[in-house]
């Protein structure tokens, strides 16, 4: 699937996604001006600003402020035994943590990742019936970009990501505002919804393989290779969408030209070439997944993802001593975006 991500004869087949849809609005016309839809030279040349403005050792300064945020909330939940998981820490986690990294005040968080969640359902297969709210949901999350550009250009502020995008901005010519406003609403979009999702995946695999958690509390330097694997095992990304733009033949397959392919991201990470691999195993050390995508659309956040679900981690290890869902969970269904939407959890402290 790797290779094929890569494949030149290919294009993000998402610029084609408001037609599959029927989808009108703003965020259809937002879907089809932003980074995940752009593809050459123009591409390139934003990607290349928020590949700057992204940088690791940015998003290592966030750590402290990561763990501050977990850290936080699971005082909250050594008050109990239990807890709906994702409203009580993975929502309230992600939406603190693209604060920070926006420069925004904590306390915004609700309304944001409230906009970014709306956003999530356009990836599913009942657009339509959500059009309405999405489209308004991007609205607000447009107006907030544009407030960020304006105060960062006011103030300006290297130690955020809006900051560092509008410092960067005259480096890279031919980049316009409304690129650099739909850039932001694509991160907002991402970091959220994503992060949100995979911690609640993370927690439903471990409750799977309860001997696993306890290899974590008593090892924490399993945590970054127990996010790989979260992601491996059981991605938030269902497909990664790409459109034919030249016929060719791969592995004794015709894609004809003006096809779309959907390559299926949990099959690939299972893949019998891959070896026979278990289901969850936070030992194993296998990064070969598609949970970030791949090739030219490879995920601009990935190591913010990896750095803030990595916090979440370490700080539910130090709290829960072992844990079990409770009521039965809820999960979005596994086209598009897909998450856990209620997760129940007991736990002893």
């Amino acid at each position: 699937m790797g290779r094929f991500l890569r494949d030149r004869r290919l294009r993000q087949g998402s610029y084609s996604w408001p037609n599959s849809q029927n989808a009108t609005g703003s965020f259809a016309e937002f879907w089809q001006r932003s980074l995940i839809s752009l593809e050459g030279p123009q591409h390139r040349k934003v990607r290349a600003l928020a590949v700057k403005a992204l940088s690791n050792d940015f998003v290592l300064t966030l750590r402290s402020q990561f763990n501050i945020i977990a850290q936080n909330l699971c005082g909250i939940l050594r008050q109990k035994s239990s807890c709906e998981f994702q409203s009580e820490f993975s929502m309230p986690f992600s939406g603190q943590a693209i604060c920070i990294l926006l420069g925004l005040p904590a306390e915004r968080w609700p309304s944001v990742a409230h906009d970014a969640s709306i956003l999530g359902l356009a990836m599913g297969l009942n657009y339509k019936t959500h059009e309405v709210k999405i489209n308004a949901a991007c609205n607000r999350l447009s107006e907030l970009a544009v407030e960020l550009i304006s105060n960062a250009k006011v103030a300006p502020n290297t130690s955020n990501l809006v900051g560092r995008l509008v410092t960067y901005w005259d480096q890279f010519e031919g980049i316009s505002y409304q690129d650099l406003i739909d850039l932001i609403v694509i991160v907002i979009f991402g970091s959220v919804d994503t992060t949100r999702g995979r911690l609640g995946f993370l927690m439903a695999l471990f409750a799977r393989h309860p001997t696993q958690w306890q290899d974590l509390r008593i090892d924490p330097s399993l945590i970054p290779n127990a996010v790989e694997e979260a992601i491996r095992a059981w991605p938030t990304t269902t497909w990664a969408t790409r459109e034919i733009i030249e016929s060719f033949e791969f592995d004794g397959i015709l894609f004809a030209k003006g096809v779309t392919v959907h390559l299926l991201v949990h099959s690939s990470a299972k893949d019998p070439a891959l070896g026979n691999l278990p289901e969850f195993d936070i030992h194993l050390q296998q990064r070969r997944h598609h949970g970030f995508g791949g090739g030219a659309h490879h995920c601009l956040g990935h190591f913010v993802a990896r750095t803030d679900m990595a916090s979440a981690v370490r700080a539910i290890a130090n709290t829960f001593k072992s844990f079990s869902i409770g009521d039965t969970p809820i999960y979005l269904p596994d086209s598009g975006n897909t998450s856990p939407q209620i997760l129940p959890l007991s736990y002893e402290i």
